[in-house]
């Protein structure tokens, strides 16, 4: 049986710490870290309360659930980030300005958003009723978003034409990857280890190489 979203329910909890004392970004914080490191199977409630520092009756007692947990931290990690797309896609003069607006940015909120890259490239992996909300909330309302700059570019002869989902993974997997940094530090072990580098210069580098292999150059 699947948890059903209820919300998350402001009963006081019976803790270490009482929800006064707990500063709520700090708790999603925690718990999205959790989540991304351990995924949701192995993410136990008691593992969440050792973590957050509070009693094994926390989550359940504020939350509801762990399902519901899960929901409200997936909520403050990522629900500003349509916002700052459609501000992208409003600003933009033409195709080809939406389309690089809203990869730019992507990348570079992905760039330091470590957690958010592991629990997405996790569910994505993963059939369940986690993924179906993930989909609902965040991943269709992207595409949606930018479907139509991508089909005016497509008709336009500018981006190849191959499924959606292919085009999808094009986007939005390289964002994915700026997550790996170990792999990044064995690709170059001459530079400074990944984490310290100037996140916004690589979002920028990878962004830019992305681009110039999707978009062909406009028709003379």
């Amino acid at each position: 049986m699947t948890d059903g979203y209820r919300g998350a329910a402001r009963v006081p909890a019976r803790g270490k710490y009482a929800p006064a004392q707990l500063d709520e970004s700090e708790i999603l914080r925690r718990g999205l870290e959790t989540f991304a490191e351990l995924g949701y199977a192995a993410t136990t409630v008691r593992e969440l309360a050792r973590r957050l520092e509070v009693s094994h009756n926390f989550i359940n007692d504020r939350y509801g659930s762990k399902g519901n947990f899960w929901r409200t931290v997936v909520d403050f990690a990522m629900l500003d980030d349509q916002s700052e797309f459609d501000r992208q896609l409003a600003k933009a003069h033409d195709d080809d300005e939406r389309l690089t607006g809203v990869v730019v940015q992507l990348y570079r909120r992905s760039a330091n958003a470590s957690a958010k890259n592991r629990l997405l490239a996790d569910e994505s992996t993963r059939d369940s009723d986690r993924l179906d909300y993930l989909h609902e909330r965040f991943i269709k309302p992207f595409w949606d978003s930018i479907e139509p700059t991508i089909n005016s570019l497509i008709a336009a002869g500018r981006i190849p034409r191959v499924p959606p989902h292919v085009l999808y993974t094009a986007i939005t997997g390289p964002a994915l990857a700026l997550a790996q940094d170990p792999v990044a530090d064995r690709l170059n072990p001459a530079a400074a280890p990944a984490a310290q580098q100037d996140r916004k210069s690589m979002a920028d580098a990878l962004s830019s190489l992305v681009l110039h292999g999707l978009l062909r150059p406009c028709r003379q």
